[in-house]
């Protein structure tokens, strides 16, 4: 091939690789490296490759946003092992290579490998990868969730909030908006800030909700508050906040009271399966924002009952949540499953499940619900996790001093990878406006969209 080729190597070096020598010179382990990296890189691509010898690769489809650096010549042996999701997350949560650049560039690259062809291709080269792999043993500990018993239990929910969230408030504080709002922000124009995406985004919620002075709100996962002193502040109505979050619990109740809004706002440590059991009595709306997703698909319908149950007649419940999207791989199922290790799930949302928004509606539809209205916000989270990614990469110091430099590449690759998961439709996020019609039919909601932009 043209890269062997270049590298000047002899056909008894060849044949040498091919009979696994115990130890390859390094001519053999560059030139291994580039044919595999020739079967691998998609045609077009806009970063370069570093080797470790200093040898670049450029990329072929400029400008150039970044570059994918080798820091050793078994670098690429472990990036490509199956599940390849786990290979490559781990290999750069261990060091085995750097992004210089736009990371979100180089954390889509499995994008490259999801065709038979490439596939195909790979396979005919496992001597090359194992040629090249030495074992690194696992990938670091600290950053892996450690969850007991069985999924989705109030235990088990309890812990995996806790792995992904818990991980510092002042972590957080570096990247997301002065809120703290850790979810899809609104850009109606293109042309918004971080945080007034965010305010954009608390005010397209209320009025769904048509939220009036001295009605009560449920928000189910409020996070660091940032929506109940939204709704609180601007709109004069009461709100019960439930997380599981004991740090975000503490930050939050630390920002109602600075706002002096402790007469609306009240933010509790509480499962929402247990806000029925607390007596607190029924709501006139429920908002439910980046939170579904931590339900699973067991218990969504228990969820929605639990919802639904929780509201008053006439009233209106915001579902906002990540939703799988619609674009799938290419590669026959047998082998996706050889590709796919989960690898989000291992390090970042344990037990976090997506279900398409079809049978998130169903299952809501079968608790009553009436479905009224739904956005897809797909774009806009594209946007808001590009504003995420970019804040941590100017923060990355300050972060590094905060969780460790394991955790910090963690999250430099779950932003970045998000960024190309809902640009390109992998992922999509929904707000779904559901209503408890009355007695008679009433669901609350006018005939026009009109009070929504006005």
């Amino acid at each position: 091939m043209a890269w062997t080729a270049a590298a000047g190597v002899t056909a008894a070096a060849l044949v040498a690789r091919r009979q696994r020598q115990a130890v390859p010179t390094p001519a053999q382990l560059r030139a291994a490296a580039l044919e595999v990296l020739e079967a691998a890189l998609p045609q077009k691509r806009a970063f370069d490759v570093q080797l470790w010898d200093g040898t670049v690769l450029p990329a072929t489809s400029p400008p150039t946003r970044a570059r994918l650096v080798l820091n050793s010549e078994h670098s690429l042996g472990r990036m490509l092992g199956l599940p390849l999701d786990l290979a490559l997350g781990e290999a750069y949560l261990r060091g085995d290579f750097e992004i210089a650049g736009d990371v979100s560039v180089i954390a889509g690259l499995t994008e490259a490998f999801d065709t038979p062809l490439t596939a195909g291709r790979l396979a005919r080269l496992l001597g090359d990868v194992q040629l090249l792999r030495r074992s690194a043993g696992p990938a670091p500990h600290p950053v892996t969730a450690q969850l007991h018993g069985e999924r989705h239990t109030r235990e088990r929910d309890r812990e995996a909030v806790t792995h992904h969230y818990d991980v510092s408030n002042d972590f957080y504080r570096l990247w997301l908006d002065r809120r703290m709002v850790y979810s899809c922000g609104y850009f109606p124009t293109g042309a918004e800030t971080l945080d007034q995406a965010q305010e954009a985004k608390l005010e397209h919620i209320c009025r769904k909700l048509r939220l009036r002075e001295g009605e009560r709100l449920l928000d189910i996962g409020c996070g660091w508050g940032g929506l109940a002193l939204y709704a609180a502040g601007h709109y004069g109505v009461e709100v019960l906040g439930v997380t599981l979050s004991e740090a975000q619990l503490r930050e939050g109740r630390a920002r109602v009271e600075a706002a002096g809004l402790g007469h609306l706002v009240r933010l509790e440590l509480r499962d929402y399966r247990d806000v029925l059991a607390s007596g607190e009595g029924t709501f006139d709306k429920i908002s439910s924002v980046g939170m579904a997703e931590h339900v699973g698909r067991r218990n969504m319908p228990g969820y929605f009952r639990a919802a639904y149950a929780a509201l008053k007649p006439g009233g209106l419940m915001m579902n906002h949540a990540i939703a799988a999207g619609t674009r799938r791989t290419n590669l026959p199922a047998w082998l996706g499953t050889l590709y796919s290790g989960n690898f989000n799930q291992k390090y970042v949302f344990p037990d976090g499940e997506l279900l398409p928004l079809w049978e998130t509606l169903q299952h809501a539809s079968a608790a009553h619900f009436e479905v009224r209205d739904v956005e897809n916000l797909r774009e806009h989270y594209a946007r808001t996790v590009a504003a995420w990614s970019r804040n941590l990469e100017a923060h990355a110091d300050e972060a590094r001093a905060l969780v460790g430099e394991e955790r910090l590449r963690l999250w430099r690759l779950y932003l970045a990878a998000c960024v190309t998961y809902f640009a390109g439709g992998h992922l999509a996020i929904f707000q779904s406006l559901l209503a408890k019609p009355d007695g008679v039919g009433r669901a609350g909601v006018p005939l026009s969209r009109g009070d929504v932009y006005r």
